[in-house]
């Protein structure tokens, strides 16, 4: 379990996150979402004691990450799946990690079958592809068996069987009772994945709330009508003060009427309706609709025009697959 508590985190003049609080609850899997620089990565990095916030705590099951006697039994991490020793082969990387924290040789094992890497195993890191990188660093954050996970972008690379993997992987651990916390900016993979999400934009939190909550704060795009009686509709619909519009297929797109309209007054003349359904936001219209103000990066029509902001301080401490970095937390920036 993640908690949250105004995470504020400024670098010079630069605030990447302010006043965010939210809870990752076990049970389910959570959704972090916001558009590029909106503090994502940054808040990820602070649940792991990897930054220090300017304001704020963040406690995982109830302390500091930095408390636990086995952090990788506390949280498991993938934050940048690159960062690797890459003349050691999968399984040296993953017994090293094992050999520091104290977890059995035979579990490296387990998760080496888990993610699916047995045949590659023995091979230096250095030569994997990007979706063989990913899997490795999914193994270095199950390693420990730990009651929370935390993936930052976990498709990264993926082919198409493979994020049907870490979909089914992400659902399990969360029937296992383990809290899941997932950043992606593929939001066809967070409608089919996540119950719950975080949303922020700018560093301040948009939504806390159930998926279908959030799209369902966006107004339906219109109803769905097909019948063979087409004059009889378009009269019906425009008596009533919609609008039609035809898709195809004998179906009409109407506005301004809800489908219990359409269907009360097709019912009252008789017309027979064949479809009859409410289109409403995908998770990715909602999440562009209710972000567009917190874009922070954003290309220009027509050219290659510059950012509408600067890029935030660059880091300087580099996470581990397993979301551990040996070197110093990163203070701020004193300009």
């Amino acid at each position: 379990m993640i908690e949250a508590v105004g995470l504020r985190k400024v670098y010079g003049k630069k605030v990447a996150v302010h006043d965010l609080s939210f809870t990752v609850r076990p049970g389910i899997v959570t959704g972090f979402l916001g558009p590029n620089g909106s503090g994502k990565s940054t808040t990820m990095r602070m649940v792991v004691g990897l930054d220090r916030p300017t304001a704020g705590h963040v406690l995982v099951d109830g302390k500091p990450f930095a408390q636990h006697h086995a952090p990788l039994s506390a949280v498991g991490a993938l934050l940048d799946a690159k960062a690797v020793h890459t003349g050691r082969s999968a399984r040296k990387h993953l017994q090293a990690m094992a050999a520091t924290a104290g977890v059995p040789r035979r579990r490296v094992e387990e998760v080496i079958d888990l993610v699916g890497l047995r045949e590659v195993a023995g091979k230096r890191a250095g030569g994997f592809s990007l979706g063989m990188g990913q899997r490795l660093g999914i193994a270095s954050a199950l390693l420990g068996d730990p009651s929370t996970v935390m993936f930052d972008e976990p498709v990264n690379g993926l082919d198409p069987d493979g994020i049907l993997w870490i979909r089914n992987l992400m659902k399990d651990l969360a029937a296992q009772g383990r809290a899941v916390f997932v950043s992606s900016h593929l939001m066809s993979e967070m409608a089919l994945t996540a119950q719950h999400l975080v949303v922020i934009g700018r560093g301040r939190l948009i939504a806390d709330e159930s998926v279908q909550s959030f799209v369902d704060r966006v107004q339906p795009r219109g109803v769905v009508v097909r019948t063979p009686q087409v004059a009889e509709l378009t009269e019906l619909v425009r008596a009533a003060g919609g609008t039609l519009r035809p898709i195809g297929d004998g179906s009409f797109d109407v506005r301004e009427l809800s489908a219990e309209r359409i269907g009360d007054a097709a019912a009252a003349r008789g017309v027979a309706l064949h479809e009859l359904t409410t289109v409403k936001a995908s998770l990715e219209e909602a999440f562009m609709e209710l972000t567009a103000g917190a874009v922070e990066y954003q290309a220009h029509a027509g050219g290659a025009g510059a950012p509408t902001a600067a890029a935030p301080a660059p880091s300087t401490a580099v996470p581990s697959a397993s979301g551990v970095d040996a070197r110093p937390v990163r203070e701020e920036v004193s300009r």
